[in-house]
Order: C-alpha cells, then sequence, then structure tokens
C-alpha cells in the first residue's frame, strides 16, 4: 500500500478556526477524516476536534492491522463521535451542545469507502476528471438537480443551513458508500466549506488531476483564501494520492 498525504488548514476571517482534520494507517489501511464545527453553537472547535479523536481511537483499537468491514467501522465511528460530543456538553452542563460536520473515508485493499454528515465534502479526482463527490446535508445541495448538472440552488436557499450534523438532539443521518476500487493516481480530497464554495467545481478538479497533492492542497487553499477576500471562512484541505499499482482488470 503506497500513497501520499498532504494537509493544510488556514484560518480565513473567522475569530478562531473551528475546523480539524487527520489520517491515521496501519500496514493494511488508512482512514482520512475531517471536521468543521459550526458557528452559531458553542465550542464548534472542541466538536470537530473529539470528532477526529474519536474516529482515530476507534480506528486503532479496531485496525489489527485491517477492518473487518469498512461499513461497520464508517457506522460505528460516526455514531461514536456523536455520542461523544453530546456526552461533553452534559459533562460540562452546556445547554447546547457543540456541533460538527464530519466527513471520513478509509482505504483498504485496494478499495475506498466513506462517509460523511454535513456539508464537509469529499471528492475523488480520476485522469482529471471527477469520479464523484458527496452531496451535502443541506437544503441548497437538495434543490439541486441531481449531480452532474449546473444548476445553482436557488437565490434565497442558504447553502449554511444544514439539516444534520454530528452534536444536534436527534440521531444524525449520514451517508455510507460502497466499496469502489481505486486506480493508481487516483486523488481523493477531503474539505472544508471554506474551500469548495470558494472555487468553481471544476478549478478544484482541475488542480487535484494535474499536480501531486503537495502543490495541488496548498494552491487550492490558497485560492479559495484569495477569491473569499477579507470575510473568508477558514480553509482546510487533506487529500491522499493512491501510487499503489493496479492488481485487478476492473472497469469501475
Amino acid at each position: 500500500m503506497r500513497f501520499s498525504v498532504f494537509q493544510v488548514s488556514r484560518q480565513g476571517g473567522r475569530k478562531n478556526n473551528e475546523d480539524r482534520m487527520g489520517y491515521s494507517y496501519t500496514s493494511d489501511c488508512v482512514v482520512l477524516m475531517l471536521a468543521d464545527g459550526m458557528g452559531g453553537h458553542p465550542a464548534g472547535e472542541v466538536a470537530a476536534r473529539l470528532a477526529m479523536e474519536t474516529v482515530a481511537r476507534l480506528f486503532q483499537k479496531l485496525a489489527q492491522p485491517s477492518l473487518d468491514d469498512l461499513a461497520h467501522f464508517l457506522e460505528l465511528a460516526m455514531m461514536a463521535a456523536h455520542n461523544q460530543i453530546l456526552n461533553y456538553a452534559a459533562e460540562h452542563a452546556m445547554p447546547d451542545a457543540p456541533r460538527t460536520t464530519l466527513v471520513m473515508a478509509v482505504i483498504q485493499s485496494g478499495q475506498v469507502r466513506w462517509a460523511h454528515c454535513g456539508d464537509s465534502r469529499l471528492y475523488l479526482v480520476r485522469q482529471q476528471q471527477l469520479l464523484t463527490r458527496t452531496q451535502d446535508h443541506s437544503f441548497a445541495e437538495r434543490s439541486r438537480r441531481p449531480h452532474g448538472t449546473t444548476s445553482a440552488a436557488p437565490m434565497d436557499t442558504n447553502r449554511n443551513v444544514l439539516f444534520t450534523c454530528l452534536g444536534s438532539p436527534v440521531r444524525p443521518v449520514f451517508s455510507v458508500t460502497q466499496p469502489l476500487d481505486l486506480r493508481q493516481d487516483d486523488t481523493l480530497m477531503l474539505c472544508s466549506d471554506g474551500l469548495w464554495a470558494s472555487l468553481p467545481e471544476q478549478d478544484i478538479v482541475t488542480e487535484l488531476g494535474r499536480n501531486p497533492v503537495e502543490i495541488s492542497v496548498p494552491a487550492l487553499v490558497e485560492k479559495a483564501l484569495q477569491q473569499a477576500g477579507d470575510h473568508s471562512d477558514n480553509v482546510t484541505c487533506l487529500a491522499l494520492n493512491w501510487l499503489t499499482p493496479d492488481t485487478s482488470t476492473s472497469t469501475q
């Protein structure tokens, strides 16, 4: 298993950076994760940190050195992070729990599966083309036409309004994908909305497809900050180049 990872988080025009990201790996598998603490609720950075720590601990416990069931791990990690945030709020007698988005991906045996809650995104780029990306759990995304079209959300739909997140009073809604075979030179990127909301999707795909992650990640983050200007959101990006030679003839 060969891969290259690069990550950058920059504070925009906000008072503090509530984004968190990280990755962990064994000889057989790797997990990538990114969380964006939500403004409008207390201690968003705490919720994001707790989500990262919870996923990492669970991965280190269960990946010995591989995971028995990737989908089960993703579901378990998502709910464990959610419950850890609620426990923190209860222990500190907080009237409103901290909240965060979470997107994570696990790679094992040449396949990737991912899960997300909220509007932090995952992009998968192959041969300079967008193979797939996550669909935000937002009212703006719900109002769009099916993925692959170029229509924008109605002007009166606030893209920041999510219908689910971790730390909410109700059980979070999250999506877990089916396994997808990776090919050599595929690029997997996780990012906060501070990046994707400031850049055209094609610009993101072109940069990821053209350059290795140690070049594309800082370039995308800098472009997003410049485009958004003084009122930029925090911008966080974590990307992986899959360098393992193909071992199957899958056409997926």
